[in-house]
Formats: structure tokens, C-alpha cells, sequence
């Protein structure tokens, strides 16, 4: 199934930066993006090998927060075992590997076809690092390929893989359940709602990248975002901490008249209310 990238609409664009720009703002939502912007803990870049990270990608799947040191470590192991060792070890290592995550036979299974994909891409002369990439495409293919894979999940292993500030915005199905009906967007039903939000974030930060990078510099984060980068990574995080930290709740400062309210939090609606 091939998705059609389509713009944000104008409206669509307004709605994302208020929320973002509203965000970036709390205190909260400020503390935990300064903690895993230039380092994130489930997807740390001091791996070297991108193989690996999108291997993260794809194990970091249904493991709790409280859990993420747990994550950190089997990460940590897998990465001084090395890739091609993974890929040739037995499933009894394997479990034994993944057993303090769980879902053992999943996680194995997602090793063996993310190996067999990248052999494949190799063969074909495709470097999902590369310049000349078609993230949109080789998204698809992920998804399409990889068990226990996904649209989001291949969204965040395209993105480990490139690097955080590569120009994607993955989408959890938080954002598509939660953020989503926050900011107003109608999105297409299943998998692919991961996909048609991606793309609407991406160009949102793309149309007005200067006023998205001003809210990490206007609000003083501490933060390393490249000169030559739109911040889409600044914008995914503080969206997705937004979430974790007010939509999961609900938090009761928001404002039920969410889209059309656009203080979102701590306005005259909710007051009126108390």
C-alpha cells in the first residue's frame, strides 16, 4: 500500500505550532526533552553501528518507562555482542538476551527479518543512511517486511538508523489516538494514520521551521539542534512528552474545547469549571 504524502493544511499548521509552542513552554515537558534530546535513552546514538539502533527501534517496542534502565541494558548487551553475532546466534541466546523485556519469540523474530532486510538492501544497492534515501518508501518496505514491524516502527528505525535530526517525525499510536483529536486532525484508520500524521508533522515543521526553532531558543533549552537541521526531532519530543505527561490522564488543567481553545492548558474554561 503506497501512502501519498500531502501537506499540512494551513489550518492543520496553525493547530500543530500553538500546541507545540503551548508545550515547549511547561516547565515539565522543558525538564524531560533537555534529558533526551542529545541522547535519548531508548534511542541513543553513542551506538555506533546503525544496524543496531534500528534494531533498538524495534525492541524498545511495549517496554514501559519504568522499565527503560532494564531496556538501556539489554540494548547496551546487544550492542557489544555486535550485529552480524546477533544475527548468527541461536534463539536460545537470543532469549536469554531479551528475557528481562519479554516477548521473547517476537523480539527474536523481529532480529531475524530486520536481517534478512538489510541484506536484502544491500543487494540492491540501498543505504537507508544515505542522502539519496526514499524514507517514505523504505518506511513502507519496513513496515511491509519485518515481523512484529510497523508503520511507527519503521518510522523510528528509519530514524535511528539517519539520526535524530534526519527530518522524521515518528508517530506513536499515543499521538495518533491522543494528540491527534487534540489538534483537530482526521486521520485514516489502522497502521497508516501513522503514517498521514508523520507527514503532516514533517511539513508543519518544515513550513515554518525558523518559528519552531525559536521556541527551543525563546524558552532556553538546553538543547543542541544543528544549524543545517529543521527541528523536527525538538518538536517530536516535546509533543510526545506533552502527551506522556497530559494526555495520558488526562491531566485536569486541559481544556476539553481543545482544538479551538488555544491556551490548552490552564484557561478560563477549565477555571469555570473548578
Amino acid at each position: 500500500m503506497t501512502i501519498e504524502r500531502a501537506a499540512a493544511t494551513p489550518l492543520e499548521t496553525r493547530r500543530v505550532h500553538r500546541l507545540v509552542a503551548r508545550a515547549a513552554a511547561l516547565p515539565d515537558v522543558q525538564a524531560a526533552v533537555e534529558a533526551n534530546h542529545d541522547e535519548n535513552r531508548w534511542w541513543p546514538m553513542s551506538i555506533g553501528d546503525p544496524r543496531v539502533r534500528m534494531l533498538a527501534a524495534g525492541w524498545s517496542t511495549r517496554v514501559s518507562y519504568r522499565m527503560v534502565e532494564t531496556y538501556a541494558r539489554v540494548i547496551a548487551a546487544a550492542n557489544a555482542r555486535g550485529f552480524e553475532s546477533l544475527a548468527a546466534a541461536s534463539d536460545a541466546e537470543l532469549a536469554q538476551l531479551v528475557r528481562p523485556i519479554g516477548l521473547l519469540q517476537t523480539r527474536i523474530d523481529y532480529l531475524r527479518s530486520l536481517a534478512e532486510l538489510l541484506r536484502s538492501w544491500e543487494a540492491e544497492g540501498i543505504d537507508p543512511t544515505g542522502d539519496s534515501a526514499d524514507c517514505d518508501a523504505l518506511i513502507l518496505d519496513f513496515a511491509t517486511r519485518v515481523r512484529g514491524a510497523s508503520y511507527k516502527i519503521g518510522q523510528c528505525a528509519l530514524l535511528t538508523a539517519r539520526g535524530y535530526h534526519c527530518g522524521i517525525v515518528p508517530v506513536d499510536s499515543g499521538m495518533v489516538t491522543k494528540l491527534a483529536p487534540a489538534l483537530g486532525l482526521v486521520l485514516p484508520t489502522g497502521a497508516v494514520g501513522h503514517e498521514r500524521m508523520r507527514h503532516v508533522l514533517e511539513s508543519t515543521v518544515h513550513a515554518r521551521s525558523a518559528e519552531f526553532r525559536s521556541l527551543a531558543t525563546d524558552n532556553e533549552y538546553q538543547v543542541t539542534i544543528p544549524e543545517e537541521a529543521e527541528p523536527t526531532w525538538f518538536a517530536h519530543l516535546v509533543l510526545i512528552y506533552f502527551k506522556r505527561l497530559y494526555l495520558n490522564g488526562p491531566d485536569p488543567q486541559l481544556c476539553r474545547k481543545r482544538p479551538v481553545c488555544s491556551k490548552v492548558i490552564g484557561c478560563a474554561h477549565r477555571a469555570s469549571r473548578a
